[in-house]
């Protein structure tokens, strides 16, 4: 199974920003198109943005354009730039394949994003 490697995260104050990276084993994302999730404490993991293998992207219309994804394909790698961070962003950013696609990547632990206040 590919293995899924984010980072970026850390602890910011509210309007900060934040580019979080996310590094497969493989070239899943190239094949599947990729998504960013988080799951914040005692809630469920929730999508926040896809790309498809075409390189169109998609968003939570929660996010009011705050956020954007991107890709490099040659390093398998995608991104999650993040802007005007709120406290309630704070939660454990994951990426993975979107949902429904006919592979999935073995989940990753995460980095966490912290917004004070």
């Amino acid at each position: 199974q590919v293995q899924l490697v984010e980072s970026g995260g850390g602890l910011v104050q509210a309007g900060g920003s934040l580019r979080l990276s996310c590094t497969a084993s493989g070239s899943i994302f190239s094949v599947n198109g990729a998504a960013w999730y988080r799951q914040a404490p005692g809630k469920q993991r929730e999508v926040l943005a896809t790309i498809t293998k075409s390189g169109n992207s998609y968003y939570s219309s929660s996010l009011k354009g705050r956020f954007t994804v991107s890709r490099d394909n040659a390093k398998n790698t995608v991104y999650l730039q993040m802007n005007s961070l709120k406290p309630d962003d704070t939660a454990v950013y994951y990426c993975n394949t979107p949902p429904g696609s006919s592979a999935i990547g073995a989940w990753g632990q995460g980095t966490q994003v912290t917004v004070s206040s």
